[in-house]
């Protein structure tokens, strides 16, 4: 028996002049590819410009005069930048240099070292600006995208995605920072200061931190935190807090206190100290004592004092109860300025 074997060449296309089930995979395997490179290309090419390498010069210490860098972008046509705190913090001049190749001498506006978020500005109009968006409807998963000067090399981008929302963060003062990004793009020393985008181009963080050591862990502080920042920047020349004036530590509560009590929270804070001629000192409150609660809040934890304890408070009479000797006794505590 005879079989005539056909040898040419194998067709993509059948019969009915349609492609292949792989041939069709393949194709939208690009297409997507595509898709995600060209929105990623859009965003860089809308707040790419804005974004500047700072360099810093720092007086004090054993070298004096040393030279960092770290990055900002431009947030007014007018000449505003925003940058970290821990970037610009104690310099005696700045510098800033855009992609196009203009540099200007810069002056620090105000600073906030318990957001990790400064302003800048230089004397320059017609800047192209990175549009501030919104960190409140960012959702885990979407494309998250640094753009900055790490080590120096400028204008360096690296995309990933938005990996966690709502984490906290320690700053440099001991406060706790809230509303804070987690993202595996990545970052490097030089980072700082720089612009997290979503894939529209718009600022949904500001690049601070990463973990040394760990693999695709950076952060950034939400845009939401740093348009408050700003706010009172612009306002007061610095963010208004309010000072109680003790210091203390997050402790368990007794449970025998919970059960007396009735009290749901399991920690308070201790007072270690008082400051003299305080607003604590005044109210009463003594070292040893228990904060259980103020302004009918819970205090589960010093963060949660420090949360409590901004700008609206200032000057106004706050109720503070505690624990003193197994009683529960109430205070009236009218917080200051803090300086």
């Amino acid at each position: 028996m005879a079989f005539d074997l056909d040898l040419r060449p194998l067709a993509l296309d059948d019969a009915a002049g349609e492609s292949s089930p792989a041939a069709q995979d393949l194709s939208g395997e690009a297409l997507l590819l595509d898709a995600y490179s060209a929105s990623i290309v859009r965003a860089v090419e809308r707040a790419g410009p804005a974004v500047a390498l700072v360099s810093v010069r720092k007086r004090g210490g054993a070298r004096a005069n040393a030279a960092g860098t770290g990055s900002g972008f431009a947030f007014t046509p007018d000449g505003y930048l925003l940058t970290n705190s821990h970037v610009v913090h104690g310099s005696s001049a700045l510098r800033v240099a855009f992609p196009s190749g203009k540099e200007f001498d810069a002056d620090l506006i105000g600073e906030d070292p318990e957001t990790d978020v400064a302003v800048v500005r230089v004397g320059a109009d017609r800047l192209p600006v990175a549009e501030l968006g919104r960190s409140s409807s960012l959702r885990v998963g979407q494309i998250a995208i640094a753009i900055g000067n790490p080590l120096g090399f400028q204008n360096t981008v690296t995309a990933g995605v938005i990996s966690a929302l709502g984490r906290t963060l320690r700053a440099a003062s001991g406060r706790l920072m809230d509303d804070i990004i987690q993202t595996d793009a990545a970052l490097n020393p030089g980072n700082s200061g720089g612009p997290l985008v979503n894939s529209a181009g718009d600022v949904v963080g500001l690049n601070t931190a990463m973990i040394a050591g760990a693999q695709a862990i950076c952060f950034a502080t939400g845009v939401d935190t740093v348009r408050w920042v700003l706010s009172q920047i612009f306002a007061h020349g610095r963010v208004r807090r309010a000072y109680l004036g003790v210091s203390g530590a997050t402790v368990p509560i007794d449970r025998r206190l919970q059960r007396t009590f009735n009290l749901a929270q399991a920690t308070a804070v201790r007072v270690m100290e008082v400051q003299k001629d305080s607003p604590a000192a005044q109210a009463g409150i003594e070292d040893g004592d228990l904060l259980i609660a103020a302004a009918d809040v819970p205090l589960t934890g010093i963060d949660t004092l420090q949360r409590l304890l901004d700008g609206e408070r200032i000057d106004s009479a706050t109720g503070v109860r505690v624990i003193r000797r197994g009683r529960v006794l109430n205070f009236t505590v009218t917080p200051r300025e803090s300086r």
